[in-house]
């Protein structure tokens, strides 16, 4: 009758997850310092090792016995939940290797045991647990020290014990992600990989069959201990590395597929769903599943990605300022820990197109400058610096572009020659610097010059930054080639908009037009996150008007260009017509820098479609003022009045030749 009592309560604890608690049922025979281990297990009823207690506990039962591993694993445990950074990571890695070597020392008859009977079963389920959760801490150190060799030890060392059930530890699951986060190297750097990223790939995608076949094996045994469905996370989790490996290789059906089985599940990633929405081409909905990630991602202290990509969604929208905005507010919350450096990347990025080039380069280099740790995320250290090194070579090419927006007759003002010299000479010294580090990257046909790829991290406009002053045949039988071959509907638009580009630097600009104004009619444009796209469409159609003399479609083209995207503007090749309304006593010296800019300014006489900046002057017992108002055609106000205080004339005028252009140059 006791060991049937002793029975039912031991499968109520086990069922209910208080693993520790059920201990006392039956004792387990320690092999040395039994009466120490004992105390130290009846303390450990109650007690957290993932707490903020596990520190002073750690010591307490290292005091009592050192030998035992329990004050190893609350030290290694403590240690790496407070860690924020590569040192950090590095000082949990001693206790948590002694932790788990001590496990393995005293208890290997436990680890060894495979049983479908619960009462022979349990007193190896402590140490099985136990031995998967220091493991995993200890697996995580290692890729966040970027460590992989040892990561694929230490998956091995855990897999000779075959543990029939490896809770938090999933060991197939860890091989095809070392492989798969390490894809673009080879065997003559680490041991475990083959010679290919298609060989890497094809080997990651093998070790997730094996992952399903242990499940399968070990659930003969775990279904008569644990309860019903007990399984259905663990067969999750697989699906969730299919789905990033199939997304990754473009294997759109297969990727829907899984993230479909798993979206009522526990382990269903918003983030990683949003990011798969978005290679699709379906912004919206992509943004939709990065909102629920944010709440999803709790207080996980490293890259959170869907708060990077999100702002890359955002220009797309031509709402820059907003991911301005989320930047900001993530940057301030998490300070300079693991994360830090993208967010800066990406802060840079929206202050581009918002067309705050100082702000943008500041910041841009403060990413470069800060070391990051790239934890929880495939993202490495060859896409953060290529990515810092595209922001930067776009406002190299924007620097030049403001030096002839601010000066009017630039082509024959000696004071703008040398700053123009000067800026090309810097913009052709960082394309031959990205273009040899590009070179070198084994992804380039599968992440950047295939748009909107899982791994890319820099929208699709930057990628026209790469190659636009390289080889056009090239890049044109590529996209040609991309037309016919790609699945994603959503995504040919782009290739054709690149395609009608590359025509026009071939100087077939009629060609190019008809397949500009074809694309507008493309039914995948979303009005709402396709501003971008259509702002890049009207300044293309403007330039090839200009080529072919057709000033009207021009002038049509440029409002269309303005009125999509306004930042733009000013960056681009193309002259926008304004008009100009003044009120109050008028100051000649901001007029007369105002119209010292690049700018085509028109009367209220001619036909032609143009923004008009009203400009209210205001001089109070010396303190000069301004309000400022921008309205398109239909009198719609653009910009909302701004008031701007000011002393000096000149740098007055280049001001609002910016608000022109909703572009705040003091943000």
């Amino acid at each position: 009758m006791i060991r049937l009592i002793k029975f039912l309560v031991l499968i109520l604890l086990v069922t209910n997850g208080l693993f520790v608690e059920a201990q006392s049922i039956i004792e387990i025979k320690h092999p040395r310092r039994a009466e120490q281990r004992y105390e130290i297990d009846a303390k450990r009823i109650g007690s957290d090792p993932n707490s903020e207690d596990a520190l002073p506990r750690s010591r307490e039962f290292l005091r009592i016995d050192s030998t035992y591993y329990v004050g190893w694993m609350y030290e290694g445990l403590y240690k790496v939940n407070h860690a924020a950074d590569f040192l950090g990571y590095r000082n949990a890695i001693e206790p948590l290797k002694r932790a788990l070597n001590l496990i393995e020392r005293d208890y290997p008859r436990l680890l060894q045991t495979r049983t479908a009977d619960l009462f022979k079963y349990y007193p190896a389920f402590r140490f099985h647990y136990d031995y998967t959760q220091v493991a995993y801490q200890l697996m995580e150190c290692y890729q966040n020290i970027n460590q992989p060799e040892q990561v694929y030890r230490l998956i091995r060392q855990v897999q000779k014990w075959n543990l029939q059930r490896e809770y938090v530890f999933q060991s197939y699951n860890y091989l095809a992600w070392t492989v798969h986060r390490n894809r673009f190297y080879t065997r003559a750097k680490y041991s475990f990989l083959k010679n290919s990223i298609a060989e890497n790939e094809t080997l990651a995608h093998a070790y997730l069959d094996s992952a399903m076949h242990k499940l399968r094996k070990d659930e003969a045994l775990n279904e008569l201990i644990f309860q019903p469905g007990y399984a259905k996370e663990e067969y999750m989790a697989v699906y969730h590395y299919r789905a990033m490996l199939y997304s990754y290789g473009l294997q759109i059906d297969s990727a829907a597929k899984y993230y479909n089985l798993m979206k009522e599940s526990l382990v269903f990633s918003h983030n990683n769903y949003g990011t798969f929405l978005s290679i699709c081409g379906d912004f919206r909905q992509a943004a939709y599943q990065y909102e629920l990630a944010s709440v999803q991602s709790g207080t996980e202290r490293h890259l959170q990605e869907w708060a990077y990509y999100n702002s890359i969604i955002d220009i797309y929208k031509s709402k820059p300022a907003r991911g301005i905005e989320s930047l900001r507010d993530m940057i301030r919350a998490v300070g300079s820990t693991p994360g830090y450096g993208w967010y800066n990347i990406g802060l840079a990025r929206a202050l581009h197109y918002n067309g705050n080039l100082e702000a943008s380069q500041k910041t841009i280099t403060k990413a470069e400058a800060f070391k990051e740790v790239h934890l929880g995320t495939t993202l490495g250290q060859s896409h953060y610096d290529f990515s810092v090194n595209l922001v930067k070579l776009m406002n190299q090419i924007a620097e030049t572009q403001a030096i002839k927006f601010e000066h009017r007759n630039w082509w024959y003002n000696p004071l703008t020659w040398g700053d123009l010299a000067s800026s090309l000479s810097t913009k052709y010294l960082m394309q031959y610097l990205i273009v040899n580090q590009f070179a070198l990257n084994p992804e380039r046909d599968l992440v950047v010059y295939r748009l909107f790829s899982t791994e890319s991290t820099v929208s699709w406009d930057e990628i026209w930054y790469l190659m636009r002053d390289f080889s056009t045949n090239y890049f044109y039988k590529k996209f040609e080639e991309a037309i016919k071959e790609d699945k994603r509907p959503l995504i040919k638009k782009y290739y054709r908009l690149f395609e009608a580009r590359l025509q026009m630097k071939q100087g077939e600009h009629r060609r190019a037009l008809a397949h500009l104004q074809e694309l507008l009619k493309d039914p995948g444009i979303d009005a709402e996150f396709d501003q971008l796209f259509l702002a890049r469409i009207f300044e293309s159609i403007a330039l090839c008007a200009v080529e072919l003399k057709d000033y009207p479609l021009h002038d049509q083209a440029v409002y269309q260009f303005y009125n999509s995207y306004p930042q733009l503007v000013p960056y681009s090749n193309l002259r926008a017509n304004v008009r100009l309304q003044v009120k109050g006593k008028e100051d000649a010296a901001v007029l007369r820098s105002l119209k010292r800019c690049n700018i085509n300014w028109v009367s209220e006489q001619e036909s032609i479609p143009a923004p008009t900046i009203q400009l209210t002057f205001h001089n109070n017992k010396g303190e000069k003022t301004v309000d400022c108002m921008v309205s398109d055609l239909d009198g719609r106000e653009i910009m909302k009045k701004e008031n701007m205080a000011y002393s000096d004339g000149d740098s007055a005028g280049k001001s609002l030749a910016y608000l022109i252009f909703k572009i705040d140059q003091t943000k």
